[in-house]
């Protein structure tokens, strides 16, 4: 079995979807729960099937085998990839209507600084003696190289 853990179905560049596809051998059945687990657009769903059916893989949808040859089957392959796929642009306005709205109302701030004021400015001041390297730095203040690179960028625009 393959989980993409916190990737999104709308990309289809998802390593366990990627490894799961190249499992599959002719005979094979490839199980999914339900198609909007598959692809989030018809577009993807339907490449995948194709791809499926060339190799010779079953398509087991929620416990229904979808068969590329039978036009019942295309029919609901294509109106379940259409839901799907609408389901995922509301998602997306929905999450844009309520950025917009936190935005106005100020209350889209993003992430909380790993680091105070004062000690990115100690972090900085350690930087420049050139005494450590980033990576004892970021490790003096629990944090990750990258946040030491933001907060000296972040000194030098200053």
């Amino acid at each position: 079995m393959r989980v993409d853990h916190g990737l999104s179905g709308t990309t289809r560049a998802r390593p366990g979807l990627r490894e799961a596809l190249a499992a599959c051998r002719a005979g094979d059945v490839l199980v999914v729960t339900k198609l909007d687990r598959l692809a989030r657009s018809l577009r993807d769903a339907t490449d995948i099937a194709d791809e499926l059916t060339e190799k010779g893989v079953a398509l087991n949808l929620g416990g229904a085998v979808y068969d590329p040859t039978d036009p019942v089957g295309r029919l609901l392959f294509n109106v379940l990839g259409m839901v799907a796929e609408f389901e995922a642009d509301l998602i997306r306005a929905r999450t844009r209507e309520g950025m917009a709205i936190a935005k106005a109302a100020g209350k889209l701030r993003g992430r909380k600084p790993k680091l105070t004021a004062s000690q990115e400015k100690h972090l900085v001041q350690l930087h420049r003696t050139g005494a450590h390297t980033t990576s004892e730095i970021a490790e003096l203040f629990g944090v990750a190289r990258s946040t030491v690179y933001r907060a000296i960028q972040r000194a030098e625009q200053a």
